[in-house]
């Protein structure tokens, strides 16, 4: 079992539209015939998760759901382009998994990145492209075109963030210290609690917050025998959580529990250890934690451990976990020192953006076009890039709706049809309007237009 802690938060993203082009043309004194100077529209902003070091949970996604970048605006005349949308961030723990969800059921399709360092992040939904001025569109026989694209639509879905965290604490000691009964009162975790030793057999996870909003998760991990480091009992399987950690809470039971015990001598026993699996958890920051101090007879066992603890440079606290007495000081300082640590391992390397990997992916689906036959001369296409066509057309300007047949041509459309068994005449429907296939040599000839995007000349039928 991995030292994590697991927390769901399923939310809706959608990137800024983007900002239509512009049909417009250059108007001024003594110039009669100014050509097209339609600007471009603005791109709309996109939706990034990022890697935050500073955060613990995914409260910040347990009420709110839906999350909207924004959208960029119009292009103008005079070849004024519009402004790009601002991208919204959304921040979320080291240790988070980002998932496609199905829109149909809700379960995750496919893994879109694991932030796992510091600053990790990746475009979860990219804004939608502008819209290109009639400027784009002049070659040597169309001299003046009257149309521009409309903002390419983003693209709304629902994605999961799996939190995966490790813990930020690991509370350690001999086996019945009172770890158990520590981590039940500092946090809402509900750990098995019992008088017998080997109570918890796999660690425990809670999150606790000191009075200052500040959180950290801690570990309960089970406990330590002497030889743990040579591997008796469960000790590599134990000892091996701990590595992972930033802070160590070192309980110590001050009564010497049903065996008589000595506090310093177990606080000896279990460093020990520690540095004996591995030197540098003998170097790790260490907080000491003296238990069961409500108990008759404990002060000069309370007295020897402090003196030991600050022999070391740990910081010292006595507590009971049964009255509660002594934690609100415990966790307050723990929150500290992990803030502290976090802060120590926030990156001062440039932001890693892992977007990339997905947005290939991303863009060989959308070229994607799939071909069903609804009747018996009536074909459904589907895809998401044929789809962001339709939508960014004037269908009240001709020379728009036939360009967009010069753009399905090229995309690999009018080839899919044909390879499905469509023929002249057939009903094509696209959303929620319908076409006449003429048949994949009829596109106009619009061979003299700008070459477009890459990714619109190559299509993919499934």
């Amino acid at each position: 079992m991995e030292n994590t802690f697991t927390d769901l938060s399923h939310i809706n993203v959608r990137g800024g539209d983007g900002g239509a082009g512009c049909m417009s043309f250059r108007r001024e004194a003594f110039v009669p015939k100014g050509g097209p100077d339609g600007g471009d529209g603005g791109r709309g902003g996109d939706v990034i998760v990022e890697a935050d070091p500073q955060l613990s949970s995914l409260i910040d996604y347990r009420y709110k759901h839906h999350f909207r970048a924004e959208r960029g605006t119009h292009g103008q005349g005079a070849r004024r382009h519009g402004r790009d949308g601002e991208d919204l961030v959304l921040r979320v723990p080291v240790g988070t998994v980002v998932r496609e969800l199905d829109p149909q059921t809700q379960t995750p399709s496919y893994d879109i990145a694991d932030l796992t360092q510091p600053g990790e992040r990746v475009v979860v939904a990219p804004g939608g492209a502008g819209g290109r001025g009639n400027i784009h569109f002049v070659t040597s026989v169309r001299r003046a075109p009257a149309f521009a694209e409309k903002g390419e639509p983003a693209r709304e879905h629902w994605i999961e963030l799996e939190m995966k965290l490790m813990a930020d604490a690991a509370l350690v000691g001999m086996p019945s210290v009172g770890k158990s009964s520590i981590i039940a009162r500092i946090s809402a975790a509900r750990p098995k609690i019992a008088d017998y030793p080997f109570t918890t057999l796999v660690p425990n996870l809670g999150v606790a917050r000191a009075a200052n909003g500040q959180s950290f998760v801690a570990a309960d991990v089970p406990g330590l025998i002497e030889g743990a480091s040579e591997g008796r009992g469960l000790g590599h399987q134990f000892l091996r959580h701990i590595e992972r950690t930033a802070l160590i809470l070192h309980v110590v039971d001050v009564t010497g529990g049903y065996e008589g015990r000595d506090a310093v001598e177990d606080y000896e026993v279990i460093n020990d250890e520690l540095a004996s699996y591995a030197a540098e958890l003998a170097a790790r920051p260490q907080i000491v934690v003296a238990n069961k101090c409500d108990l008759p007879g404990t002060e000069e066992a309370v007295r020897r451990l402090r003196e030991v603890a600050d022999r070391d440079g740990h910081q010292f606290f006595a507590v009971s976990a049964a009255t509660g007495a002594g934690l609100d000081a415990l966790v307050s300082s723990c929150a500290a020192e992990v803030a502290r640590l976090r802060a120590e391992a926030a990156p001062s390397a440039p932001v890693v953006d892992l977007s990339e990997r997905w947005e290939r992916e991303r863009e060989r689906r959308d070229r994607q076009i799939r071909i069903i036959r609804e009747e018996r001369h009536a074909w459904r296409a589907t895809g998401a890039q044929i789809e962001r066509m339709v939508i960014q057309t004037d269908w009240e300007n001709d020379e728009a709706v036939a360009y967009l047949q010069h753009r399905f041509a090229r995309c690999g459309l009018d080839d899919a049809l044909a390879k499905a068994g469509a023929v002249t005449g057939d009903e094509v429907r696209i959303l929620e309007l319908a076409f006449t296939y003429e048949g994949k040599d009829a596109a106009p000839d619009y061979d003299e237009l700008p070459d477009e995007d890459d990714t619109l000349s190559e299509g993919e039928v499934e």
